[in-house]
């Protein structure tokens, strides 16, 4: 697909996308890579509580020149700021929190997404690169929803919205919205729901990139 009248959303705006969509009162967990960006457009007037698995809840987005804690970062060892009320336990405690259930969204990163909502994010499937599930697993099937943040095509223009996964799963039916840089899709019975396309771009073309069949909102 031709990128020249396409404008590919950025990271953040796709960040600011699934904070939008996240309602006040909720608990999530930002997985690592993209979806910690969404961090930073949670800003205290937003009553969001986040939670991330190497034990804390109730981070936010650092403030301007606010000095930076080295002991106070996120699972992806980022530096944070703490919110008025969080808390901070034990590792086991944090994935039992992602396991039982107590979390209404997760955000997770992925390489592939299947029409029935079925997430590879852990393994590229190729010999001798290593791999590590971390939560992910744990996430995929704790969480009440697990929105996913992922380009929509690898390097090489294949798509990552696909049928079927063909890299190793990490949770079977586990994804409920998916944001990439050109639409942001519900994943319904019926298949990928487009809920809206990057600017530019004709539902056509976002077929033209995505390996299972789309319907339009």
């Amino acid at each position: 697909m031709s990128d020249i009248q396409v404008q590919r959303r950025s990271r953040g705006a796709m960040a600011a996308m699934v904070a939008r969509d996240i309602p006040d009162g909720s608990f999530i967990n930002l997985g690592i890579g993209m979806p910690v960006l969404v961090l930073d457009h949670l800003g205290l007037d937003r009553k969001v509580m986040v939670h991330s698995e190497n034990g804390v809840l109730g981070m936010r987005p650092l403030g301007q020149d606010e000095p930076v804690d080295p002991e106070m970062t996120n699972a992806a060892k980022l530096p944070v700021g703490i919110r008025p009320g969080a808390s901070f336990f034990h590792h086991a405690d944090s994935f039992a929190m992602m396991r039982g259930g107590h979390l209404d969204y997760a955000v997770l990163g992925a390489y592939q997404v299947s029409a029935t909502g079925d997430l590879a994010n852990w393994s590229l499937g190729e010999p001798g690169v290593a791999t590590a599930v971390g939560g992910a697993m744990d996430l995929a099937v704790g969480a009440k929803q697990v929105f996913v943040m992922m380009e929509h095509q690898t390097r090489e223009g294949t798509p990552r919205l696909l049928e079927r996964c063909t890299l190793p799963l990490t949770g079977l039916g586990a994804v409920r919205r998916v944001y990439t840089d050109l639409a942001t899709l519900d994943v319904t019975p019926q298949g990928f729901l487009v809920r809206d396309m990057a600017e530019g771009l004709t539902p056509e073309a976002l077929q033209s990139c995505t390996g299972a069949p789309l319907r339009f909102a």
